[in-house]
């Protein structure tokens, strides 16, 4: 359903995704992975349009994503950022039915929708009344994702979605998305640099360093198998007495 073929990214002087290619896996849960400035959200917003490629071309369904139709593209993704990204005047509930609204949905239509969204994403409903500042940081995320979700697009791209939580939230969080994607089963691309992370929430792991793809995988396969060694630096920095254990 994505793909990339041969993008590259330059900021100025800086060069933030060297020529690269990938195929996302269409119904399963990949994770960019990889330390902080490797070019993981720059790799996320090369895939719903926000930035343009330098070199190369993405493509939606097959067909390349060009400025002129990138927003209906987008109205097939849904994206969630770290912290959550709402509006802080809005609702929750505006929040997440600001698109729909624009769109010309009815009370009806919406109000179903947001019942629905309730019950995937475990939030109360009286939350909905509430603004962005009267929210924890978990109630935040979890109205987030209602907001990319409201449209019931084929797509989920999360730049770190839970990286501003607390652990415990997090954790929590972690293994209700993991059931979420299991449920919906969705193409899910989601940014992060916590090893952890990457294990609850995984498939296959896309590893990234100074903007070049490094390896693609399941973690244990890297584990066992590296392309490199920056690939068991990375790995063993972070968790080794987790990759013991992983298929």
């Amino acid at each position: 359903m994505l793909e990339l073929e041969g993008v590259s990214k330059r900021f100025g002087a800086a060069q933030a995704l060297h020529p690269l290619s990938l195929r996302i896996a269409p119904g399963h849960t990949t994770v960019l992975l990889g330390p902080s400035g490797c070019g993981k959200s720059t790799l996320l917003k090369l895939m719903n349009g926000l930035l343009q490629p330098d070199t190369g071309r993405v493509l939606f369904d097959g067909t390349p994503l060009a400025a002129q139709d990138v927003l209906q593209a987008r109205r097939r993704m849904g994206y969630c950022l770290q912290g959550g990204g709402l509006f802080p005047h809005l609702s929750a509930a505006d929040n997440v039915l600001l698109l729909p609204r624009q769109l010309g949905w009815k009370g009806a239509r919406a109000a179903q929708r947001l019942a629905t969204l309730c019950e995937l994403t475990q939030l109360p409903w009286d939350t909905l009344r509430r603004f962005p500042l009267e929210l924890s940081g978990g109630q935040r995320q979890r109205v987030s994702l209602m907001r990319a979700l409201v449209l019931d697009p084929p797509v989920l791209l999360l730049d770190e979605p839970l990286g501003a939580l607390d652990p415990l939230v997090r954790a929590e969080l972690q293994a209700e998305l993991r059931a979420l994607f299991a449920q919906l089963k969705k193409t899910v691309v989601l940014v992060t640099h916590d090893l952890a992370e990457a294990a609850v929430l995984s498939e296959r792991v896309v590893l990234l360093r100074e903007g070049q793809l490094v390896q693609q995988g399941t973690l244990g396969a890297l584990a066992r198998e590296p392309a490199d060694p920056f690939v068991t630096r990375f790995l063993a920095a972070q968790a080794r007495p987790q990759l013991e254990a992983l298929p």
